[in-house]
């Protein structure tokens, strides 16, 4: 059995290392050139953790992982506590601790993993024909690569989910602007341990420790689409938005890289149920773009692969069956963690201020049990437990 990979990014490449695992040859196909992540750093939650040791990366995941051992929220204009808690106790519940990497980082873990040099770089699929007997793709470049089965996990733009679904998903803009990068930890903006996040008028700033004594920074604004806004306006655009904020944020700002800051229109697609068509099934954003608000997107990827290459181990009706299988166990899952994402980030961005302001005042009264019972809840979803 041979299956060929649409796309080399977190979800192609575990669906590959997974899919090996089981003795089954792979071929992995990615548009770019060169692989350059998007977005600075990723949250891996014990059920992607758990894919991802599954998968034999535990020592190299480990390596990359910041210290993230408390959660906090701090209140916007003086920078005050208004609750902050231990991760422990969700690390007891769900039996693994999360790990906020790098992107590139985490790329590059997967590609080694892998065989950087087994992935061919700068095969932009254009279209897929399959047959009883297989699935043929054809590439921008004239070329063409044949497998039992195509595996399209070629993104949130997918040009092969069409294929699946029949028709073109719209992305939804789900209202805000993201911008984030990476900095050195620096103590007076927060502790070197812990997940602060300053919250006020719909807005928010996060940071979390990644390996290497830095943290992973992010801004969210509600905002319209298509803003004059680019990496030459950063810190003006930055310093207005929060203008009258925390001095640990205004401090933020200033040790901010422009060149190396993201920022990113955050979108979403409307769930749809079908991720197979015959010998083709999607993965990834491919089969389930989310805004980043409940922290799943990759972590759902990763879920994705460990499912896929089991059902194409365990079952013997045949590849059609297998992946109408591995369609059963994950629509309903990663339907669940779009639209928590969703939920979750209209409450966290204002759109109804009212139910926002009231997530505000329950944050002073918060012990953490609530929020990390929500969190074991999603995570006790995945397939490894």
């Amino acid at each position: 059995m041979k299956a060929i990979v649409m796309g080399g990014g977190i979800g192609g490449m575990c669906a590959a290392i997974a899919l090996r695992r089981f003795g089954i040859e792979t071929a992995v196909y990615e548009a770019v050139k060169e692989i350059k992540p998007v977005g600075a750093a990723i949250s891996i939650w014990p059920n992607g953790v758990k894919c991802l040791n599954y998968l034999g990366m535990k020592e190299s995941l480990r390596a990359l992982g910041g210290p993230m051992h408390y959660m906090a929220y701090n209140e916007y204009q003086q920078g005050q506590t208004l609750t902050r808690f231990s991760m422990d106790p969700l690390i007891k519940s769900v039996g693994e601790r999360p790990y906020p990497v790098a992107r590139a980082e985490l790329q590059a873990m997967l590609l080694d993993s892998y065989g950087r040099d087994a992935v061919q770089f700068g095969k932009r699929v254009t279209a897929v024909e399959q047959s009883t007997s297989g699935v043929t793709a054809f590439f921008e470049d004239g070329s063409e690569a044949h497998g039992d089965l195509l595996i399209a996990a070629d993104g949130t733009h997918s040009v092969v989910r069409q294929h699946v679904l029949g028709y073109q998903a719209e992305r939804r803009y789900a209202g805000y602007v993201n911008w984030n990068g990476l900095v050195e930890i620096d103590e007076s903006i927060a502790p070197a341990d812990q997940w602060t996040t300053f919250v006020g008028e719909g807005k928010r700033v996060s940071l979390m420790p990644v390996s290497g004594n830095r943290f992973y920074f992010f801004f969210d604004v509600p905002l319209p689409q298509g803003l004059a806004e680019d990496r030459s306006t950063v810190r003006a655009d930055l310093q207005r938005y929060f203008s009258g904020w925390a001095p640990q944020v205004q401090q933020l700002i200033a040790s901010i890289n422009p060149g190396t800051t993201n920022r990113i229109e955050i979108h979403d697609i409307e769930p749809f149920m079908s991720l197979v068509k015959g010998r083709v099934a999607l993965l990834g954003d491919a089969a389930h773009s989310t805004t980043p608000d409940i922290g799943q997107g990759g972590c759902a990827a990763m879920e994705d692969a460990v499912v896929l290459a089991t059902a194409l181990q365990t079952h013997s009706l045949g590849i059609e069956d297998a992946l109408l299988r591995y369609q059963q166990k994950r629509v309903g899952r990663v339907t669940d963690l779009v639209l928590k994402a969703r939920k979750r980030c209209d409450v966290t961005h204002g759109k109804e201020m009212a139910v926002t302001e009231q997530w505000y005042q329950e944050l002073k009264l918060e012990t953490g049990e609530r929020i990390l019972a929500g969190m074991c809840e999603t995570i006790l979803g995945g397939p490894l437990e």
